[in-house]
């Protein structure tokens, strides 16, 4: 699964009209999360038949033409369980 983080500095600009949700679908996302920390917002996007080098299309389709933010791309995707004893992993 491929995953997309885009960081814009201004929370209005994000717009999940349903046009963009059809377009970010057409682009492969199947699933959009948003996040925010009051001054910049993160849309992370994700899906099987997305590819992370649309994620400047993706941009366009979520914040419109003239936004401007930075796309981060994943350095690693880790599964976390719990150790198998209360000792550890062993």
């Amino acid at each position: 699964m491929a995953m997309v983080v885009v960081l814009l500095d201004r929370p209005n600009e994000v717009m999940l009209t349903q046009a963009a949700l059809s377009e970010l679908a057409r682009l492969g996302v199947a699933s959009v999360a948003v996040l925010e920390d009051g001054g910049a917002v993160g849309v992370v996007l994700e899906g099987w038949a997305f590819e992370p080098n649309t994620a400047g299309a993706a941009l366009v389709a979520v914040a419109g033409p003239t936004a401007r933010g930075r796309t981060l791309h994943p350095v690693a995707q880790l599964a976390v369980s719990p150790p198998r004893s209360e000792g550890g992993i062993r």
